[in-house]
């Protein structure tokens, strides 16, 4: 093993900088900035740069907002990450319901003979092919900032609209 430091793999030039070193610069902030850990204004106001309002705001505001900004939790971020992964596995199943309303509505035979008939059977089979992705997608946007409330949903959704003609093989309407 090498005792020089000019002889280690892992060294890169400017190592040795003193800039580098955490809290070496601190004293030379300019008035009102910190360092994380170090507060230079807390002696002056007992405020931090974080702590003071900013212009237009109240300070309790600003109070909240760092609050707000300070309670993210790697456990929030583990269950975001499973949300992320749970309506991965919806969107498959939403893409799987709209490929089995397209074929189990092109097993179904049309018995209605009138125009309008004809015409109202053909929308309700095409909407019944786009229900999976309007659901999944009206969802999503409605439920933007409720993660549970978006996974709830898109289960409810994967109960209601299963492709039942696809499922029970059924080939023509009664």
């Amino acid at each position: 093993m090498a005792t020089d430091r000019d002889d280690d793999a892992l060294s890169w030039a400017g190592d040795d900088d003193p800039t580098l070193v955490p809290g070496a610069l601190s004293e030379e902030l300019p008035t009102g900035w910190s360092v994380a850990g170090r507060h230079n204004d807390e002696s002056q106001t007992g405020q931090t740069r974080a702590d003071q309002p900013r212009a237009g705001q109240s300070h309790t505001s600003a109070a909240q907002t760092t609050d707000a900004e300070a309670s993210v939790s790697p456990a929030a971020a583990a269950t975001n990450s499973f949300t992320l992964v749970a309506i991965g596995v919806i969107a498959g199943i939403y893409l799987l319901y709209t490929v089995g309303w397209f074929i189990g509505g092109q097993r179904i035979g049309n018995p209605i003979t009138d125009p309008v008939g004809e015409f109202m059977f053909s929308l309700g089979a095409w909407l019944a092919v786009a229900s999976p992705f309007v659901w999944f997608t009206v969802t999503y946007w409605l439920t933007a900032r409720r993660p549970r409330a978006r996974v709830v949903w898109l289960l409810v959704g994967v109960v209601l609209l299963a492709p039942l003609p696809f499922i029970f093989g059924t080939g023509a309407a009664a």
